[in-house]
């Protein structure tokens, strides 16, 4: 199951509020592919769709589009902030396994 941090959770539900939509939650879907998998987006929902899986943490609703659930299985949607940005990261604990160490998105 997809996991949610503490921090992706408070500022997803800052961002909401900031929005006046506090009661919609964060959809998660496929946004393309290369040779290291999926590359995913993330956006504003207001309901879940057919097929969805909703994920709630601390009352956060996240919405996980059919096709990239089975794909987040066990991985953890963070925020960060680094010296070269902030926003939403998906973190794994393994690399995937159909990833090219000679690929240029790879390095």
């Amino acid at each position: 199951m997809l996991k949610i941090t503490d921090t992706a959770t408070e500022k997803a539900k800052e961002i909401l509020k900031s929005e006046g939509k506090e009661e919609w939650g964060l959809r998660i879907f496929i946004h393309g592919s290369g040779c290291c998998g999926p590359s995913y987006g993330i956006d504003l929902d207001e309901n879940a769709s057919e097929g969805d899986e909703t994920v709630e943490h601390n009352g956060l609703k996240v919405f996980v589009d059919k096709e990239a659930s089975e794909s987040l299985q066990d991985k953890e949607v963070d925020y960060i902030k680094t010296e070269q940005g902030e926003g939403f990261v998906i973190n794994s604990n393994e690399p995937p396994s159909s990833c090219d160490s000679g690929c240029s998105s790879c390095g």
